[in-house]
């Protein structure tokens, strides 16, 4: 497993990992319902082309939770502090699932922030397309539902998507007890914001110039494929590339994944 730390960031306590110094730097964000564990499998790989900073964002992984950042926009001005907080002038960054919309949020208000990114699986499109647990969850007129499972029997149901990749049963540990307690419901709030921030979202992307590159599975079931050509059709410098692979294709398809991140970083 990478290494761990923490570090205070405006009153939250921030799990992060970090590699050794390179001249070019890059941020991973941390998917749902994992953490930034799911970036094992190619750490050391990114680590040969890049100083990588990894954290679990505030409300997923490991990391504190505040109710002011469980939505993309408010997530966005968040990962900008948080590279400042670790000096990362002008990094690349990756985000997968929800840091797609917080990336893109991030580079449309703070345009040249970010040297690239690449996000994909993630929900973007307008109106949502959404399926299985991430549109019941959306749609669910509250989450009283949710809040009577145990929440590690959530995240394994979740969890029961992956393909192809057997968990280490440490990760598997960290994943299911980052959510404990009434975390996996709190981190829903995120996800049942979509409806209001993904619309002004959409306004935003046409105005984004940093150069994006999106990574999907060709048989998500729940961020469906329109999410991906949402964003090619509306991004000015993006292209897509699709794997076979469903909802985690970041760790299902880690090699090809990492091979596709780093040919990024090396052409922009």
């Amino acid at each position: 497993m990478i290494k761990t730390s923490f570090r205070t960031i405006d009153g939250l306590t921030i799990r992060y990992a970090e590699s050794a110094p390179h001249d070019r730097h890059a941020l991973l964000l941390s998917p749902w319902p994992e953490s930034l564990h799911a970036y094992d499998q190619m750490w050391t790989r990114l680590a040969g082309r890049a100083h990588l900073v990894a954290i679990d964002l505030p409300g997923f992984g490991h990391s504190d939770r505040s109710p002011d950042l469980l939505n993309p926009s408010a997530m966005g001005e968040f990962v900008v502090r948080v590279a400042d907080e670790f000096g990362l002038e002008q990094p690349h960054a990756v985000g997968p699932d929800v840091g797609t919309s917080a990336l893109l949020f991030a580079a449309a208000k703070h345009p040249g922030r970010f040297r690239s990114l690449v996000v994909g699986n993630g929900s973007a499109a307008v109106p949502l397309q959404l399926g299985g647990i991430l549109k019941t969850a959306v749609e669910a007129p509250d989450l009283s539902a949710f809040g009577q499972r145990d929440p590690r029997e959530s995240v394994a149901a979740v969890l029961g998507l992956l393909e192809h990749y057997d968990l280490p049963a440490d990760v598997r540990e960290d994943y299911l007890s980052a959510y404990a307690g009434d975390g996996f419901v709190e981190s829903l709030e995120f996800i049942r914001s979509y409806r209001t921030e993904l619309p002004l979202l959409s306004g935003l992307l046409p105005e984004i110039e940093t150069p994006v590159r999106i990574i999907a599975g060709d048989h998500d079931g729940g961020v469906l494929a329109a999410n991906a050509t949402f964003l090619r059709e509306r991004l000015p410098e993006s292209r897509i590339d699709w794997l076979e692979a469903g909802h985690f294709v970041y760790e299902d398809r880690a090699d090809a994944y990492a091979e596709l991140v780093t040919d990024w970083w090396e052409r922009v």
